[in-house]
């Protein structure tokens, strides 16, 4: 079937005004988020129903097209970003946005992969629950795409990535078939556990085209507050005194570098919080029942006590959900203020929490010594040991020109990690930028094992080639 057959057929099963085929019409759908990636398509297909989606990979399948699945574009790995070859059909699942149902009694709602993250909190919030995936690009990602790189965000410490938020999936297989298995259940023992197969695997394997996703009580009370700190190391050491007073109330720890900081408040407009300078920043927040006031109370008595011990430079504590709302901007702005400044080599790790203080001097002392005139900005999740560590210039024209030594900076990032029991990628996922890398990392055994799962699922390797493997 050449290409303008495929188009017609694919309009029967969609519409032909959800076939997008001029250069125009797919742009946005052929480059990644962060432009490191720039494919081509023989065409943007949008269904909008699972039984669609079914009909657009049966008739792909059977012309033997390859289909790059797409949510809302976000990945930082090139992973729903087409080939340049041009000879795949990129399959876009932003009409698939309806909640299909809230149990608020089983703590459950069912949805499809083209909801917007952001929407489903609202969503769940609105039935007074609480849906706590939570990451700087809510307002655009899908859960489809969240679940394909098993998204993790600024609540694992509390409640775990995506993985652990999701009890079922609806799945489209590389044949077409459906499989269903949409169970709200916490306990089904009845053999593999297949949505475990798909969850991470990057529309490698099928296309998952709904989830039954964890929902908890709506907490009562939050307490946020930026603290300036000396190190990492003061960061650890504090992450682990606010366990041991708040337990699972501790919702958020995230830690930010000068660097970062400096790049928010560079390029994004508006009024910052006056934070007061230092070389490191923690974010942290609590919530649980009671009130905001109480909790607050039990967080100042807290740092007040703290502040000596743990090299807790300045506290800023929030009093309203605008003063919350305006420290975290600080934090989720931060990759928005990156890709403003210009191109980067961004580095996605985790680590055992203990080690990231190590981590962060030697390879800081590594990449100085190779390249004087680095600039690297680290933030990240180090209440599950997950660290954003990227690099540039200091002069932000010469960036690009830097992206050729990502190689040798990649290579310094990551045997580090890997010495450290680490691993090369926490919550991005592979994508087109870590093949190479994972075949370095990863023993013979897994990656074989891996291409046997491939092979048994997408025999013709149909699904989102050259992505994962």
């Amino acid at each position: 079937m050449n290409g303008a057959n495929l188009i017609s057929t694919l309009g029967q099963h969609v519409g032909a005004d959800n076939v997008l085929a001029t250069a125009e019409t797919m742009s946005s759908y052929l480059a990644d988020w962060r432009g490191r990636y720039r494919g081509a398509a023989i065409c943007v297909v949008r269904p909008a129903t699972t039984a669609a989606v079914s009909a657009v990979v049966h008739a792909c399948t059977k012309a033997g097209v390859a289909m790059v699945p797409q949510g809302g574009n976000t990945s930082l790995c090139g992973a729903a970003t087409p080939s340049p070859g041009g000879q795949s059909v990129v399959i876009s699942l932003s009409r698939l946005k309806r909640v299909r149902a809230i149990d608020p009694a089983n703590n459950t709602m069912t949805v499809e992969a083209g909801c917007v993250l952001q929407t489903l909190r609202d969503a769940a919030a609105e039935a007074k629950r609480l849906f706590p995936l939570s990451l700087a690009a809510e307002g655009s990602c899908q859960i489809g795409g969240n679940l394909s790189t098993n998204a993790g965000g600024v609540q694992v410490l509390r409640y775990g990535n995506a993985r652990e938020l999701t009890l079922g999936l609806e799945v489209v297989l590389p044949s077409g078939e459906v499989w269903d298995g949409l169970r709200g259940l916490r306990k089904d023992n009845t053999g593999y556990d297949l949505k475990h197969l798909f969850i991470g695997a990057e529309g490698t394997l099928g296309i998952i085209t709904a989830a039954v996703l964890k929902l908890f009580p709506l907490p009562q009370a939050t307490a946020t507050a930026w603290l300036a700190i000396a190190s990492p190391a003061a960061a650890v050491h504090l992450l682990a005194e606010l366990q041991g007073r708040f337990g699972p109330s501790l919702t958020a720890c995230e830690l930010v570098s000068d660097s970062a900081l400096g790049l928010v408040r560079k390029h994004i407009p508006g009024t910052h919080p006056a934070v007061s300078a230092s070389p490191w920043h923690l974010l942290i927040e609590l919530s649980g029942s009671g009130d905001d006031e109480a909790l607050r109370e039990a967080l100042t008595a807290f740092l007040g006590a703290a502040m000596e011990d743990l090299a807790i430079s300045d506290v800023v504590l929030a009093q309203s959900g605008e003063q919350t709302r305006r420290l975290w901007a600080l934090r989720e702005n931060i990759g928005e203020a990156q890709k403003i400044e210009g191109l980067s080599i961004k580095h996605d790790v985790s680590l055992p929490i203990s080690r990231i203080p190590e981590f962060v001097e030697r390879a800081d002392r590594a990449l100085s010594l190779a390249f004087p005139e680095i600039r690297i900005v680290t933030f990240g999740h180090v209440g599950d040991g997950n660290l954003h560590y990227n690099q540039s210039t200091s002069a932000a024209g010469e960036n690009a020109a830097f992206l050729a030594a990502q190689p040798e900076v990649d290579r310094i990032v990551h045997d580090l990690v890997d010495e450290m029991g680490g691993s090369i990628s926490a919550e991005h996922g592979i994508g087109q930028l870590k093949r190479e890398e994972l075949l370095r990392y990863k023993s013979p055994v897994e990656i074989a094992l891996m291409r046997a799962i491939k092979r048994t699922f997408d025999p013709l390797g149909l699904m989102n080639p050259g992505k994962v493997l």
